[in-house]
Protein backbone atom coordinates (compact mmCIF):
# COMPACT_ATOMS: atom_id res chain seq x y z
CA UNK A 1 0.00 0.00 0.00
CA UNK A 2 1.60 3.34 -0.98
CA UNK A 3 2.68 5.39 1.78
CA UNK A 4 0.74 8.93 1.40
CA UNK A 5 3.79 10.84 1.85
CA UNK A 6 6.11 9.68 -0.58
CA UNK A 7 4.01 8.05 -2.94
CA UNK A 8 6.19 4.84 -3.05
CA UNK A 9 4.55 1.06 -2.58
CA UNK A 10 5.96 -1.28 0.56
CA UNK A 11 7.94 -3.86 -0.60
CA UNK A 12 5.83 -7.11 -0.27
CA UNK A 13 6.94 -10.69 0.15
CA UNK A 14 5.04 -13.96 0.42
CA UNK A 15 6.07 -17.47 2.11
CA UNK A 16 4.36 -20.76 1.75
CA UNK A 17 3.83 -23.09 4.54
CA UNK A 18 2.97 -26.23 3.13
CA UNK A 19 2.17 -29.31 5.77
CA UNK A 20 -1.12 -31.43 6.59
CA UNK A 21 -0.69 -31.00 10.05
CA UNK A 22 -2.76 -28.06 10.32
CA UNK A 23 -1.89 -26.88 14.26
CA UNK A 24 1.83 -27.25 12.98
CA UNK A 25 1.45 -24.72 10.36
CA UNK A 26 -0.42 -22.51 12.17
CA UNK A 27 2.19 -22.44 15.30
CA UNK A 28 4.82 -21.85 12.65
CA UNK A 29 2.93 -19.20 10.68
CA UNK A 30 2.50 -17.01 13.88
CA UNK A 31 6.36 -17.27 14.37
CA UNK A 32 6.80 -16.43 10.60
CA UNK A 33 4.36 -13.37 11.15
CA UNK A 34 6.11 -12.05 13.85
CA UNK A 35 9.81 -12.91 12.05
CA UNK A 36 8.46 -11.51 8.63
CA UNK A 37 6.28 -8.36 9.63
CA UNK A 38 6.22 -7.18 5.69
CA UNK A 39 5.64 -10.51 4.42
CA UNK A 40 2.29 -12.87 3.92
CA UNK A 41 2.46 -16.11 5.70
CA UNK A 42 0.45 -18.39 3.65
CA UNK A 43 -0.82 -22.00 4.85
CA UNK A 44 -1.54 -25.10 2.18
CA UNK A 45 -2.69 -28.50 3.97
CA UNK A 46 -1.45 -30.41 0.69
CA UNK A 47 0.73 -30.28 -2.73
CA UNK A 48 -2.12 -29.47 -4.49
CA UNK A 49 -3.49 -26.52 -3.00
CA UNK A 50 0.20 -24.92 -2.95
CA UNK A 51 0.51 -25.85 -6.53
CA UNK A 52 -3.06 -24.24 -7.65
CA UNK A 53 -1.44 -20.51 -6.32
CA UNK A 54 1.77 -20.48 -6.81
CA UNK A 55 2.82 -18.29 -9.46
CA UNK A 56 6.16 -17.56 -8.30
CA UNK A 57 5.53 -15.29 -5.69
CA UNK A 58 7.08 -17.08 -2.80
CA UNK A 59 10.15 -16.03 -1.21
CA UNK A 60 10.51 -19.59 0.23
CA UNK A 61 8.60 -22.85 0.66
CA UNK A 62 8.50 -24.01 4.37
CA UNK A 63 7.57 -27.57 3.24
CA UNK A 64 6.67 -31.10 5.29
CA UNK A 65 9.71 -33.25 4.58
CA UNK A 66 7.12 -36.47 3.58
CA UNK A 67 5.35 -33.21 1.19
CA UNK A 68 8.82 -32.77 0.09
CA UNK A 69 9.85 -35.76 -0.99
CA UNK A 70 6.69 -36.92 -2.84
CA UNK A 71 7.23 -33.91 -5.17
CA UNK A 72 11.07 -33.37 -4.95
CA UNK A 73 10.93 -32.93 -8.69
CA UNK A 74 9.64 -29.56 -8.34
CA UNK A 75 10.95 -27.87 -5.03
CA UNK A 76 14.79 -29.22 -6.20
CA UNK A 77 13.44 -26.94 -9.31
CA UNK A 78 14.17 -24.00 -6.97
CA UNK A 79 16.85 -24.95 -3.80
CA UNK A 80 17.26 -21.62 -2.61
CA UNK A 81 13.45 -21.15 -2.17
CA UNK A 82 13.23 -24.48 -0.38
CA UNK A 83 13.15 -25.00 3.49
CA UNK A 84 12.32 -28.90 4.63
CA UNK A 85 10.58 -28.68 7.60
CA UNK A 86 11.67 -32.17 9.79
CA UNK A 87 11.04 -33.67 12.82
CA UNK A 88 14.49 -33.74 14.96
CA UNK A 89 18.41 -33.32 13.70
CA UNK A 90 17.22 -35.10 10.37
CA UNK A 91 19.74 -33.65 6.84
CA UNK A 92 19.19 -33.72 4.12
CA UNK A 93 21.91 -33.48 1.04
CA UNK A 94 21.99 -30.12 -0.56
CA UNK A 95 18.44 -28.98 1.38
CA UNK A 96 18.24 -26.73 4.43
CA UNK A 97 16.19 -28.17 7.03
CA UNK A 98 14.18 -26.91 9.91
CA UNK A 99 13.69 -29.20 12.96
CA UNK A 100 10.07 -28.25 14.21
CA UNK A 101 10.37 -30.20 17.12
CA UNK A 102 11.82 -27.58 19.14
CA UNK A 103 10.87 -25.03 21.66
CA UNK A 104 9.41 -22.10 20.26
CA UNK A 105 12.48 -20.11 21.24
CA UNK A 106 15.00 -22.30 19.86
CA UNK A 107 12.56 -22.11 16.58
CA UNK A 108 12.72 -18.63 16.40
CA UNK A 109 17.23 -18.75 17.38
CA UNK A 110 17.01 -21.52 14.48
CA UNK A 111 15.25 -19.22 11.79
CA UNK A 112 16.54 -16.26 12.73
CA UNK A 113 20.28 -18.14 12.27
CA UNK A 114 19.39 -19.06 8.73
CA UNK A 115 18.93 -15.34 7.88
CA UNK A 116 21.99 -14.15 9.72
CA UNK A 117 24.40 -16.36 9.32
CA UNK A 118 23.57 -19.11 5.91
CA UNK A 119 25.23 -22.31 6.27
CA UNK A 120 25.33 -22.92 2.37
CA UNK A 121 23.76 -20.71 -0.17
CA UNK A 122 20.18 -22.56 -0.23
CA UNK A 123 19.45 -21.88 3.20
CA UNK A 124 19.39 -18.10 4.01
CA UNK A 125 15.84 -17.12 4.89
CA UNK A 126 15.62 -13.85 3.07
CA UNK A 127 13.68 -11.32 5.05
CA UNK A 128 12.57 -7.62 4.75
CA UNK A 129 14.26 -4.88 6.19
CA UNK A 130 12.66 -4.08 10.00
CA UNK A 131 12.59 -0.40 10.36
CA UNK A 132 14.16 0.44 13.63
CA UNK A 133 11.90 0.32 16.76
CA UNK A 134 12.07 2.52 19.66
CA UNK A 135 9.00 1.13 21.20
CA UNK A 136 11.51 0.38 24.65
CA UNK A 137 13.45 3.04 26.69
CA UNK A 138 17.12 2.22 26.85
CA UNK A 139 17.07 0.45 30.40
CA UNK A 140 14.00 -1.52 29.19
CA UNK A 141 16.86 -2.42 25.62
CA UNK A 142 19.33 -3.36 28.04
CA UNK A 143 17.18 -5.92 30.13
CA UNK A 144 15.59 -7.00 26.80
CA UNK A 145 18.63 -8.17 25.50
CA UNK A 146 19.92 -9.86 28.60
CA UNK A 147 16.20 -11.41 28.93
CA UNK A 148 16.87 -12.79 25.14
CA UNK A 149 20.75 -14.21 26.38
CA UNK A 150 18.69 -16.27 28.80
CA UNK A 151 19.22 -14.44 31.96
CA UNK A 152 16.69 -14.94 34.98
CA UNK A 153 15.70 -11.46 37.29
CA UNK A 154 18.40 -12.02 39.68
CA UNK A 155 21.35 -11.81 37.60
CA UNK A 156 20.11 -9.24 35.05
CA UNK A 157 19.56 -6.95 38.60
CA UNK A 158 23.20 -7.86 39.38
CA UNK A 159 24.23 -6.95 35.66
CA UNK A 160 22.53 -3.70 35.69
CA UNK A 161 23.22 -2.61 39.19
CA UNK A 162 19.28 -2.74 40.04
CA UNK A 163 16.71 -4.38 42.39
CA UNK A 164 14.84 -7.68 41.40
CA UNK A 165 11.56 -5.47 41.68
CA UNK A 166 12.73 -3.29 38.97
CA UNK A 167 13.27 -6.11 36.67
CA UNK A 168 10.37 -7.50 36.99
CA UNK A 169 8.37 -4.50 36.12
CA UNK A 170 10.82 -4.02 32.88
CA UNK A 171 9.79 -6.98 32.25
CA UNK A 172 6.27 -6.75 32.27
CA UNK A 173 6.50 -3.55 30.34
CA UNK A 174 8.93 -4.67 27.75
CA UNK A 175 6.33 -7.87 26.95
CA UNK A 176 2.96 -5.02 27.59
CA UNK A 177 5.07 -2.76 24.48
CA UNK A 178 6.37 -5.27 22.04
CA UNK A 179 2.32 -7.33 22.31
CA UNK A 180 4.85 -10.02 23.36
CA UNK A 181 3.23 -13.58 23.57
CA UNK A 182 6.53 -14.78 25.21
CA UNK A 183 10.19 -14.94 25.25
CA UNK A 184 10.45 -15.46 22.02
CA UNK A 185 8.92 -12.48 20.81
CA UNK A 186 11.75 -10.49 22.91
CA UNK A 187 14.18 -12.51 20.84
CA UNK A 188 12.85 -11.46 17.60
CA UNK A 189 12.66 -7.50 18.60
CA UNK A 190 16.19 -7.68 19.68
CA UNK A 191 17.80 -9.41 16.95
CA UNK A 192 15.83 -8.24 14.26
CA UNK A 193 16.64 -4.70 15.09
CA UNK A 194 19.96 -5.33 15.58
CA UNK A 195 20.32 -5.06 18.87
CA UNK A 196 22.23 -7.94 19.60
CA UNK A 197 23.51 -10.96 17.37
CA UNK A 198 22.00 -13.90 16.90
CA UNK A 199 24.95 -15.95 17.67
CA UNK A 200 25.34 -14.23 21.03
CA UNK A 201 22.54 -15.65 22.29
Amino acid sequence: MPHPSDGHTMPHFEFAIVDSNILAAIGLQQILTDLLPMGEVRTFISFDDLQAADQGQFAHYFVASRIYFEHTNYFRAQPHRSIVLVNGDLQIAGVPTLNVCQSEKALVKTILSMHHHPGHPGSKVHMPPRAAETLLSSREVEVAILLAKGLINKEIADRLNISVTTVITHRKNIMEKLRARSFADIIIYVVMNGLVDVGEL
